[in-house]
């Protein structure tokens, strides 16, 4: 997408309308009461006093009882279903063209002159908004257009199925995923018997638990997620043709994630890293972005598949329902200019009944309860006038005969507040308007499923074959530790001999870690199918990049300034962040040089930040410096770990007796490059290099690729864009160091 074809975000008509209500804090005004009265003394309660000694406070201190009142009323219920603790941002959605036209006639994604606003909330499912970013945990990705016809929600998970196929279960499914009743934990996890009850009990789980063990619920960065719909909705065309349609979002950056030690440390050490994660990014100029998809049946398939297609948790494999991609989101600011958190990320409310003229729903039994759910939940949280607050309200003309109720903050002029009436005030539209489609229905009034939906393994096996071997050692981890944190022998003695449906081998596997049993099923054959698309990798970006990645730099006094500026300067072009870590966050000086002028500040120092909030780290050359950082237990701790954690690990002349001394004892099998040799030795993802010269530096454009003589920046930038050297951990490297 050019600059030109789109308008920036303080451009959209989502920002105009939100500006109406924006209050800049002003110097110049004095501070009043909220009924406009100013307050002289904002710091003491009025007393009885004689001068010299305190007495009772007075209840008459109106200013004094509005500061506590406000303060003990400024919080509202959280979420209380699910998705208590998210992060948002704002940004746009432009489709590329008009080729959606022959599904829907829904304008936002027909026109390719419009720039729709959007405001997207990232979200962890089971904890309270105080619980952490990094725990294992389906994450929402919930976006709401600002279209020309009214909002449009898509309440979005970054996993395309989910735990039950129909609404009524909901209630179930949450509690059971909640804090237990009798002790209110875990926090933030599922790592508890009453979890692992409900899905051992309700085997139509088995496909999303599969997705929730593996790695794909312990995300690097919301930027680097996969959206998906979840539920099937539905798209007419002019023609009144329908359709069955899955929404999909792809990451530019391509789908990563953490690995599990990270993930559980970075919970301690910052809880907030995902949301600081993503206003780093905005901040830094480097916006995330996504291709927007569809996935389209049409009306008279529906029945041709061996899974039901409004079964939510079943996926359209897209070897038989192709990705179409229509569009791209760019989210550029994580909150409107001049306000803060709470009016709009907290208060932001989703709608999955919250569609526009072109788009339906379906007979999905899993939306068919959302529909009516969502609403009922806003009206719990904000009142049933939750729709006026100014991140919710829509930016089209508005008009009807709905008033009155708590928190109206509409004045409305005119005598009438119904229809019809005699001045054909809010007369219903003649053309336009949201038109349902024709559906002819016909059946027995039953509590009943579709006999499609009491398959509930072949799909949970697909997405066990398609994982990489990385991928498939990484979900049997998931498993393992969750049960293992089960207490109850039923509760994880039945799930293994679930799990045993799926996959025998890999049911086994869990059952001796944690003490279950698995007993094959000769009820089931496994079929062995695969679906590219379902692994990680198969999302990699077409060009490989290092945007935004984080790169932490070792240094200590006596460091090669130049050769550390030079290499800051390259990774900043290739859009990367490097960051200088020390022994303290100030002044660290190169070698020889004492000059104030001449040291460079230190953005942290090594106990008050990890290698965990790291993509990858880096030593430069320097004698004097090196032997300060051997000298480090916590450096070469952040060796150790780095290298635990699969992430990329350069080094430069001296700073390669650093990364000996933290691995090489350890793991004789990594190779370093000859101290002589001004040419990279890639091993395992620990690039070195023994000579980088200043001309070397100098003719390095960081190109991102391998091979040929590139320079060692560009085959150290190479293998962060991988993200990870999981050979590492394959060949069993990682298990002899201890980190």
């Amino acid at each position: 997408m050019t600059t030109a074809a789109v308008k920036s975000f303080f451009n959209t008509t989502k920002v105009a309308d939100l500006s109406r209500d924006t209050v800049e804090v002003d110097e110049r005004t004095g501070l009043t009461t909220d009924h406009g009265v100013p307050v002289s003394d904002t710091d003491n309660w009025l007393k009885v006093t004689n001068g010299q000694y305190s007495g009772p406070s007075l209840l008459e201190d109106q200013v004094a009882r509005e500061k506590i009142h406000r303060f003990d009323h400024e919080r509202i219920p959280e979420r209380v279903r699910v998705h208590a603790r998210g992060a948002g941002a704002h940004g746009y959605f432009k489709v590329f063209d008009d080729r959606a036209k022959k599904y829907t006639f829904a304008g936002v994604l027909t026109d390719p002159s419009r720039t729709t606003p959007v405001f997207v909330r990232f979200s962890t499912v089971q904890g309270s908004r105080g619980s952490a970013d990094t725990v294992r945990d389906v994450r929402g990705f919930a976006t709401k257009f600002y279209t020309e016809e009214g909002n449009w929600d898509i309440v979005g998970n970054n996993i395309p199925v989910f735990f039950i196929q129909d609404a009524i279960k909901f209630p179930d499914f949450v509690h059971a995923v909640k804090p237990e009743p009798h002790n209110e934990v875990p926090q933030g996890q599922t790592a508890h018997d009453n979890f692992w009850d409900f899905v051992g009990l309700q085997p139509e789980a088995s496909h999303m638990v599969m997705w929730a063990m593996s790695d794909r619920a312990i995300p690097r960065s919301y930027r680097m997620m996969q959206g998906f719909g979840v539920n099937t909705f539905t798209f007419m065309n002019v023609e009144g043709k329908r359709f069955f349609v899955k929404f999909r979002w792809i990451p530019e950056l391509g789908v990563n994630s953490l690995v599990w030690d990270e993930a559980l440390k970075i919970a301690g050490q910052d809880p907030d890293f995902h949301r600081k994660d993503l206003e780093e990014a905005i901040s830094n100029g480097a916006p995330p972005k996504w291709t927007f998809g569809i996935q389209v049946i049409p009306e008279e398939k529906e029945h041709e598949f061996e899974f039901d297609v409004l079964d939510a948790t079943k996926i359209w494999p897209e070897e038989l329902v192709p990705i179409e991609e229509i569009g791209e989101m760019i989210l550029d600011k994580t909150r409107f200019v001049g306000t803060n958190f709470f009016p709009e990320t907290e208060q932001v409310a989703f709608c999955t009944a919250h569609v526009v003229p072109g788009i339906g729903f379906s007979d999905d039994p899993l939306l068919q309860g959302r529909n009516f759910s969502y609403f009922d939940t806003q009206i719990s949280r904000l009142g049933i006038n939750w729709e006026q607050l100014p991140i919710n309200r829509p930016v089209c003309p508005l008009m009807n005969h709905n008033r009155d109720g708590q928190h109206q903050m509409r004045i409305r002029k005119g005598q009438v507040n119904y229809w019809p009436n005699r001045f054909s005030a809010g007369s219903p539209a003649d053309r336009g308007g949201y038109v349902e489609f024709a559906q002819r229905v016909a059946g027995i009034k039953s509590r009943a499923r579709g006999e499609k939906f009491n398959e509930h393994y072949n799909q949970a096996e697909l997405f066990l074959n398609s994982l990489t071997k990385h991928e498939r050692l990484h979900l049997i981890g998931g498993f393992s530790f969750e049960l293992d944190h089960c207490d109850d022998p039923v509760v994880y003695e039945s799930y293994t001999k679930v799990l045993s449906s799926v996959n025998f081998d890999r049911a086994k596997t869990v059952a001796e870690a944690v003490g279950g049993e698995a007993s094959l099923s000769p009820e089931r054959e496994h079929h062995g199918k695969q679906s590219a698309s379902l692994s990680q990798i198969y999302y990699a970006p077409k060009k490989p990049t290092i945007k935004s990645r984080r790169i932490a730099i070792l240094i200590a006094d006596g460091f090669s300034k130049i050769e550390v500026e030079s290499i800051r300067t390259l990774l900043k072009t290739a859009g990367a962040f490097p960051f200088l870590i020390s022994m303290r966050r100030s002044k660290i000086y190169p070698a020889d040089e004492k000059g104030d002028d001449l040291g460079v500040f230190a953005d942290h120092h090594f106990e008050g930040q990890r290698s965990t909030l790291f993509d990858a780290i880096l030593v430069p050359s320097g004698q004097a410096s090196a032997d300060i950082l051997m000298a480090s237990g916590r450096c070469i701790h952040w060796v150790r770990e780095a290298f635990g954690h699969l992430k990329v690990i350069g080094a430069i002349g001296e700073g390669m007796q650093v990364l000996a001394r933290a691995i090489k004892v350890e793991v004789p099998q990594i190779s370093f490059a000859s101290p002589d040799d001004s040419s990279a030795t890639d091993s395992y993802g620990v690039v070195t290099v023994g000579k980088y010269s200043l001309l070397s530096i100098a003719r390095e454009v960081l190109q991102i690729a391998t091979g040929g003589d590139q320079g060692f920046l560009s085959d150290f930038a190479y293998e962060i864009s991988k993200h990870r050297n999981y050979e590492r951990e394959l060949d069993g490297l990682v298990q002899q160091v201890a980190y």
